[in-house]
């Protein structure tokens, strides 16, 4: 049996979908190893225990997270412009780690007070700063409506990019940056300023999900 690099990769993909699809204390060490077709002994060769494994899942999608978010962030762009690029971003990660979107999504508010799990909360701290620092730039610079409420824009915006993990699947009709276009020509019509000698209203129709995740 290898234990290389790319069979841990495999292996911790295949945990992913078991913990998104049952739930990480509906899961067991033995649930993975039929998943992977193995042995639950065997799988101890490669990890100590599930929750080391749910810590690698979650731990390497945040990190991939946040290195895009802050090429974005440092690239110091304008208020519209860096929201473009974090909703983007957010669905090339959600077509990269899916499972482990959806895992978050349904796991983080418990897995917080574990003490390995710890970095989560901070995540949720940097994301917050993240968005809202951008629209209140918006607001100021007169990109986003003055009588914008930025805290409940930031939570409807979330909950819509990231519920996506719950029905998109890699490969599809779409791809990643094709449901960002989609997603932000109906989200920005609705926050940013309007020329005032523009009649009528512009905008995209398509499906959309509302959802109270959390990221």
């Amino acid at each position: 049996m290898g234990g290389g690099p790319e069979r841990r990769r495999e292996l911790l993909d295949t945990a992913a979908e078991v913990f998104a699809a049952q739930g990480y204390s509906a899961t067991t060490v033995r649930k993975i190893a039929d998943a992977a077709g193995m042995l639950a002994g065997s799988l101890y060769y490669h990890f100590d225990s599930k929750e080391s494994m749910l810590d690698e899942i979650l731990s390497t999608f945040l990190n991939e997270l946040w290195d895009g978010y802050d090429a974005v962030l440092d690239a110091e762009l304008g208020p519209r412009e860096t929201i473009e690029a974090l909703v983007t971003e957010s669905f090339r990660e959600i077509d990269r780690h899916r499972a482990a979107v959806a895992i978050y999504q349904k796991e983080s508010q418990h897995l917080v007070d574990l003490p390995r799990f710890g970095y989560l909360t901070e995540s949720q701290r940097r994301f917050e700063k993240a968005w809202l620092g951008t629209l209140e730039r918006g607001v100021a610079a007169g990109v986003f409506r003055a009588d914008l409420d930025v805290r409940l824009t930031y939570r409807f915006v979330r909950d819509t990019v990231w519920v996506a993990a719950s029905w998109y699947r890699p490969g599809g009709q779409h791809s990643p940056e094709e449901i960002a276009r989609q997603y932000l020509s109906m989200v920005l019509d609705g926050i940013a300023v309007r020329d005032p000698g523009a009649t009528g209203t512009s905008g995209a129709s398509g499906e959309r999900g509302v959802g109270a995740g959390r990221s």
